[in-house]
């Protein structure tokens, strides 16, 4: 059954329509339009690409009238709402123009709702965890991520997965709404600087690069550029990571709840101030090798002391995650739950009294800090 078109008729004055129909005219100023057309053309075929493009062809100068055939499917609804913002017209105002529009009890498709790119610039471990998570979480199909990486060393990965590549940082940006920096810190100003000329208002740009801070980002990009700052851990690969989030001046609820959105999918994102971002590299991010090194000390005790390695490593990596896992869903502190297992003259507190002789707690609280602070001293810089 073919989805029913509905007629929605915008009021706009003439001297409106009369720039609208000069920036659409002028290849200058608006370079991206017929590309864009035609990459509409593309996905839903040439029908529903003229269709659209038909939309923008009705702007005449001097009509106060814009008419525009917006159909059921969601993904049309945002491709005309992006030609009207590269058109000139701000992207939180095509939204509302739209919801102003339709008629009591019926449902216009939100902006947005296309299938979303994803694109990366970097294309290392984390990218790659990132990436993973999303598209077994049934977030992001793989042909719909795009990576870019100087040589084809990293890009196998992604290739294996099913997602495009390029070695072109300016692709990514061209072809993806959502793009996530993940490139080493020493290499980030200078991507950045790369793809400046073409991030536009309509790109959403998240780094999850250690120790570069939101006002670095805002000022090697151009003015109103929203721009997010994530700290992800290697668990997300498995769905389950935890990552803090933090936004800039110009990121909008609408893009934090999109990206918290997709990372929720393999794990948990917080919202935090910025202050917590370093931290968390240090707690959670630098964390994974921090646990993996008790763990294999805990494995080799048991080896020790006669077990085969594989079983003490199975048991081991599984009192990790129940220990966890009762530590979540009863809402127990640690402290706690280690008096829940102790016993007067026990196995327990023998063993906790060698930790507390080797200074488990101290190195660990030294842990944190010593990889904190190098991500802290990156973001002052």
């Amino acid at each position: 059954m073919k989805p029913q078109t509905r007629t929605t008729e915008l009021i706009r004055p003439s001297h409106e329509m009369t720039l609208l129909r000069q920036r659409r005219e002028s290849a200058n100023a608006v370079p991206h339009y017929h590309k864009l057309c035609s990459r509409v053309s593309r996905i839903w075929g040439n029908h529903r690409g003229q269709h659209i493009q038909s939309a923008m062809d009705k702007a005449r100068p001097g009509k106060t009238t814009f008419m525009i055939m917006v159909s059921a499917l969601p993904a049309e609804a945002s491709a005309i709402s992006r030609l009207f913002s590269i058109c000139g017209y701000p992207r939180h105002t095509c939204s509302r123009y739209f919801s102003e529009s339709t008629p009591a009890g019926s449902t216009i498709p939100a902006a947005g709702s296309e299938p979303l790119r994803v694109g990366f610039m970097g294309a290392g471990r984390m990218a790659e965890a990132i990436t993973q998570g999303l598209i077994q979480a049934g977030k992001v199909e793989a042909k719909q991520v795009l990576a870019s990486a100087p040589t084809d060393e990293n890009l196998c990965y992604f290739r294996a997965l099913g997602c495009q590549t390029t070695h072109s940082n300016q692709e990514v940006l061209q072809n993806c709404s959502l793009n996530i920096f993940a490139t080493k810190p020493q290499v980030l100003p200078e991507v950045l600087g790369e793809v400046a000329p073409v991030v536009t208002t309509e790109h959403i740009v998240v780094s999850v690069v250690a120790g570069i801070s939101l006002s670095s980002l805002e000022e090697l990009l151009s003015p109103n550029t929203q721009v997010l700052r994530v700290s992800p851990n290697l668990p997300y690969i498995v769905q389950e990571g935890v990552m803090v989030m933090a936004r800039g001046h110009n990121a909008g609820n609408d893009d934090a709840k999109l990206l918290q959105n997709l990372l929720e999918a393999c794990g948990q994102c917080i919202e935090v101030s910025e202050s917590y971002v370093d931290i968390h590299t240090g707690l959670s991010g630098s964390g994974v090798a921090f646990v993996c090194t008790f763990l294999e000390a805990l494995a080799e005790g048991a080896i020790k002391m006669g077990m085969p390695s594989s079983l003490a490593h199975r048991i081991a990596a599984q009192t990790l995650l129940g220990t966890a896992k009762v530590l979540q869903q009863e809402g127990k502190h640690p402290a706690q739950l280690r008096t829940d297992v102790l016993t007067p003259a026990g196995t327990t507190i023998h063993g906790l009294h060698a930790l507390e002789q080797g200074g488990l707690r101290a190195a660990t609280r030294s842990a944190v800090e010593a990889a904190t602070s190098p991500a802290k001293e990156l973001s002052r810089k």
